[in-house]
C-alpha cells in the first residue's frame, strides 16, 4: 500500500514538473517573440508623445538617434538608467526631453516626457503612463484633457519655487476638484525635471555623449518636503 501510494506521489510530482517545464518554455519563447514588438511599440508611442512637445521648428537632427543615457537620479524620480531625447537646429542645441517619474501619485507612479526648451522653459509635458484613478486623475493625460498644456512655457525664471504647486496650496497650477495628489505629483515632476536641467544642461548637450552623473541634491531637496498632507484627496 505504501509502494503504491509512493508510487502515485512520484507520478504526480513528475507530471507537475513536466507541465511546469512546458509552462517556463511557453512563457520563455512568446516572451522572445513578443518583446522586440513591445519594444518597438514603446519606441513608436515616445515618438508620437516627443512629436506633440517639440515643435518640428526646434530642429533639423534626427531626435530619436540624439541621444544619450542619463544615470538615475532623485531629481528625474529614476531608479534605473533612462533616454534623454536632444533636438538640434544647425548643429545648436534647441531642446531636450527627458524622462522623469513622479513617484507620489495617487495610485503610484506617473512617468512623463518633459521637453525642455535650451532657454530653460518647458516646451511641452505628456504623460506617458500612470494608474490614477479612472474619470479623476486620467485628465492628466493629453486624449481626455488640456490640464497638461498648463505646463507650456513654464520655467524657473517665469515661477519661482513657491509657484511650483496646485492653486488649492497657494501655486499657479490647476487642479481638478477633489482630485489634487495627481497634480501635486505631476508639478513636482516637472519642476525637479527643470531643477535637473539647469543643473546639467552643458553635459546633457555635449556631443560625446556623456552619462551625466549622480549630483547630489540641493539642500532645499535634501529636506523632507513640508507642506500639505499628500495622502488626502
Amino acid at each position: 500500500m505504501r509502494r503504491t501510494t509512493a508510487k502515485a506521489s512520484l507520478h504526480t510530482a513528475l507530471n507537475l514538473l513536466f507541465f511546469a517545464v512546458i509552462g517556463t518554455l511557453v512563457l520563455a519563447i512568446t516572451y522572445s517573440q513578443t518583446h522586440d514588438m513591445i519594444v518597438k511599440s514603446e519606441q513608436a508611442e515616445k515618438l508620437k508623445l516627443i512629436s506633440q512637445i517639440v515643435p518640428h521648428t526646434l530642429f533639423d537632427n534626427d531626435i530619436m538617434k540624439d541621444t544619450l543615457s542619463v544615470a538615475p537620479d532623485a531629481l528625474l524620480g529614476t531608479e534605473n538608467t533612462t533616454t534623454a531625447y536632444r533636438a538640434r537646429l544647425q548643429n545648436q542645441p534647441s531642446a531636450l526631453v527627458l524622462e522623469a517619474i513622479a513617484p507620489d501619485g495617487y495610485s503610484g507612479k506617473i512617468v512623463l516626457l518633459v521637453a525642455i526648451r535650451d532657454n530653460g522653459e518647458v516646451a511641452g509635458a505628456r504623460v506617458v503612463s500612470h494608474k490614477e484613478t479612472p474619470g479623476l486623475g486620467d485628465y492628466i493625460e493629453i486624449a481626455k484633457s488640456n490640464w497638461i498644456k498648463g505646463f507650456d512655457g513654464a520655467s524657473q525664471v517665469r515661477y519661482k519655487d513657491r509657484d511650483w504647486k496646485v492653486k488649492k496650496d497657494g501655486g499657479q497650477f490647476d487642479h481638478m476638484a477633489g482630485a489634487t495628489i495627481t497634480p501635486r505629483a505631476v508639478v513636482k515632476a516637472v519642476h525637479r525635471a527643470l531643477q535637473y536641467f539647469a543643473v546639467n544642461r552643458d553635459r546633457l548637450f555635449a556631443t560625446n555623449n556623456p552619462t551625466p552623473p549622480n549630483l547630489p541634491l540641493s539642500g532645499e531637496e535634501q529636506r523632507k518636503p513640508k507642506g500639505v498632507d499628500e495622502n488626502k484627496k
